[in-house]
């Protein structure tokens, strides 16, 4: 029978080799998903990795792809500092909402005042949004030892009550007949967020989730924080005696990754959602923990594993609409790619090994990659 065995040292090979093998079984495991849906599993294998990037109006679907990794990238390298540290924010999708909704109410305030001030405050305004929702959490953790976890998570649902009462109450357009939803901000220019490249929809979230992560692995490869973030998470008690106060690195982690989800959900109301509406939210601040992990919590794999994590978006939607694909199936297969990556991530800190009866594990040379 097969045993796992701890190693002495986590194995640079699976560390490197984990989201790589990870994406290939979730390849082979969703083919065989797709083809009980009575699919042809290689046509939608395809559509999904493929067509998006080398089929027909690839030119436009490249740039849709960093218009919906974003989001993911901004979120996940927020979520991303906490977790090296050991703190486990996964109500990142609130605090996206929330960053949405205050955001988008310091913009409609001034509707239809058009002055150059109104978007940068609205950015501000997003950013505190997030940050403010994340501090929930981290002062309940920090004064009266809660469970970030469970805080977190459940604000998600607070923040999803808000946003229906937002669409369809003290958010909703007047002139809207009386359908839920807020203005267009397409239409209200001083609050929205522009094409950079006209015909591509790419807008200031990608340059921002761009900048994002140039600064976070400056921050983690050069700064004293970074590395104290580092410590935190790999031995706690060395941290202490190094003079890290766990309670100012909680309030600090949990207000950047905060205010990176609210930026993600301001850009993303301004631009490709165009209004607060009560479908506004569409798993991004969940999705960002699989793109944070598929990234070995690195900004540089960040980016990687955001990108194609937007590819399944974008070649689910393809495979939705030309092959009749249900879209629970491309969310399961989404979920399957976490699945996965947690599987084989344990190889990276144990080792298989064939145990006989009647006898030990068999001993075998000592090896990074075994």
């Amino acid at each position: 029978m097969l045993t796992l065995e701890k190693r002495p040292t986590p194995s640079r090979f699976w560390t490197a080799a984990t989201p790589v093998v990870a994406v290939l079984l979730t390849m082979v495991a969703g083919g065989i998903m797709f083809m009980l849906l009575g699919k042809n599993p290689f046509e939608v294998i395809r559509t999904i990795f493929w067509d998006p990037l080398f089929g027909e109006f690839a030119w436009y679907l490249r740039a849709q792809l960093l218009v919906k990794a974003g989001p993911l990238i901004l979120i996940a390298v927020g979520l991303s500092l906490g977790f090296r540290a050991g703190i486990w924010n996964i109500g990142a999708e609130g605090q996206y909402i929330m960053g949405a909704v205050i955001g988008a109410a310091v913009g409609l305030a001034a509707f239809p005042t058009e002055n150059r001030l109104i978007y940068p405050v609205m950015v501000l305004a997003g950013a505190f949004g997030g940050w403010f929702w994340a501090m929930i959490p981290a002062i309940l953790k920090t004064r009266f030892n809660t469970n970030e976890i469970l805080v977190s998570l459940m604000l998600v649902y607070v923040a999803q009550t808000i946003l229906a009462m937002a669409s369809t109450g003290f958010l909703r357009n007047p002139e809207g007949s009386g359908f839920p939803g807020s203005r267009n901000f397409s239409n209200y220019k001083a609050a929205s967020n522009p094409e950079l490249i006209a015909g591509t929809g790419m807008h200031w979230g990608v340059v921002a989730a761009f900048v994002t992560v140039i600064a976070a692995y400056v921050l983690l490869q050069r700064h004293l924080l970074g590395f104290q973030i580092k410590l935190s998470g790999q031995a706690p008690r060395a941290a202490r005696f190094h003079g890290v106060n766990p309670t100012k690195l909680t309030v600090l982690c949990m207000g950047i990754s905060g205010a990176l989800a609210g930026l993600a959900g301001l850009f993303e109301v301004t631009g490709p959602a165009g209004q607060i509406s009560i479908d506004f939210n569409v798993g991004y601040g969940f999705t960002a923990i699989i793109v944070a992990f598929l990234g070995r919590l690195n900004p540089i794999g960040i980016l990687l594993a955001g990108l194609i994590m937007a590819l399944t978006y974008i070649g689910g939607e393809m495979a939705s609409t030309n092959l009749g694909l249900p879209s629970a199936a491309i969310q399961a297969f989404q979920g399957m790619l976490l699945f996965f990556l947690l599987a084989v991530d344990v190889l990276s800190n144990y080792r298989l090994r064939l145990f006989t009866a009647g006898a030990g594990p068999a001993k075998t040379k000592t090896g990074g990659a075994s």
